[in-house]
């Protein structure tokens, strides 16, 4: 709650009629050394709150902050990698710009036009263990067809 200097006025014009002007500076004198008094104790209050209650917490509270900046540093990493994996699956669908690659010299055009492409496999086997029974199975045959043709 704050006084004006209209309040101020309002209370001394007050304080002028009820007690006098001949017993307001004693009064006045009063009024000033119980507001001191009210400082001293006020701030001796203040002081044992602060060396009981307050100072003792802050040095409890110390280590626990130590404690809790790597952790700190470590979400904000997280938030960070997590940040970036979002925008990464928002952008999956989306085309990227092509980037435009320097002209290559005409020399290296013709090389490689010259170099024939590689054979394109056409048709995998649907299980590679069929394969492998396949290749197994055909020598088999053969040596049967061997010993058949031996008997004969």
């Amino acid at each position: 709650m704050k006084i004006g200097a209209m309040e101020l006025i309002v209370i001394f014009i007050v304080a002028l009629l009820v007690i006098g002007p001949d017993k307001l500076p004693q009064y006045a004198r009063k009024f000033g050394a119980a507001m001191r008094e009210f400082r001293k104790a006020s701030q001796g209050v203040t002081q044992e709150l602060r060396e009981s209650v307050i100072d003792p917490l802050e040095e409890a509270q110390k280590p626990l902050r130590e404690a809790m900046e790597p952790l700190e540093d470590i979400s904000k990493g997280l938030k960070s990698d997590l940040n970036a994996v979002e925008k990464d699956l928002k952008n999956i669908g989306k085309a990227k710009p092509q980037e435009t690659k320097p002209a290559a010299p005409a020399e290296e055009k013709t090389a490689t036009a010259e170099e024939k492409p590689a054979p394109v496999q056409t048709a995998a086997p649907a299980d590679e263990t069929q394969a492998d029974q396949a290749r197994v199975s055909e020598p088999a045959a053969d040596s049967a067809e061997k010993q058949e043709g031996e008997s004969a």
